[in-house]
Formats: structure tokens, sequence, C-alpha cells
């Protein structure tokens, strides 16, 4: 802060007005004397990032065939050629998560000779209901 804006404090407080209309920066540091004001334009004033700027990140993407419970005899019991049988129907819809949220349903399809999911509906974050498309 210079001269100048030291003294502009000075005279709008004398004065009873607002200390940011006196001149004073619109910006303050931290805590640590980082100023943060010349940062990206990019993101707007209300602090969101554009869409545009997340298009490449890469995040977990995890196919949820079924889930059980199981004693931990029956754990201790498993072995090569053991079946664990799930509470999932065949032929019901699998869940798709991105993270730790589930983002769709899908049905199980074999491309060559690997597995992949055919997304059948994309669930909504708020209710869990489908989001037509």
């Amino acid at each position: 802060m210079n001269q100048d804006e030291i003294a502009a404090l000075i005279a709008a407080k004398n004065a009873g007005l607002p200390l940011q209309d006196a001149g004073a920066s619109a910006t303050t540091p931290d805590e640590f004397g980082n100023d943060y004001s010349e940062l990206d334009p990019a993101i707007g004033a209300n602090g969101e990032v554009p869409m545009s700027m997340l298009m490449d990140l890469t995040l977990p993407v995890a196919i949820e065939l079924g889930r059980t419970t199981m004693s931990v005899q029956e754990i201790l019991q498993l072995g090569r050629g053991s079946v664990v049988q799930l509470e999932r129907l065949a032929g019901e819809p699998i869940d798709i998560y991105v993270g730790d949220r589930r983002f769709a349903e899908g049905e199980v399809v074999v491309l060559g000779e690997n597995f992949g999911v055919r997304v059948t509906r994309i669930v909504s974050r708020t209710t869990g209901a489908e989001l037509v498309g």
C-alpha cells in the first residue's frame, strides 16, 4: 500500500465512507501475503469454472455387477473354482459409477475378447431418477 492509498483510507474513515470506496484495492492478499487478483480471467466472478477447462480431466469409472455379504467362515472357505452368488439377478441392469457416484445403468456386452457395458440409462445426480436425453 502506498502513501496515497493510506491517505485515501484515512480521509474515507474520517468522512464515514466504506473503506473499499476510498481507493483501496478490491482484492486483498491472503494470510500468507499472496495476491490472487492476477489469476486466470477465464474463471468467472462467481468462481465457476468453464466446462471447457474440465474436458481433459480423467475420472475413475467403475462397473458394479453386484454385491453380497458373507461371513468370515464363508470367505475363508473360498478357493479356486468357488462361485459367489450376488444379490442381483441375471439380466438385471448393472451400475456404472463415476468416482463414488452412481452415474448410469447398463448391460454387459462382449467386444471381441473383452467385456464392455452398453449404457441403457443415465441417472440424475440429485434424485436418482432417469434423465431424458
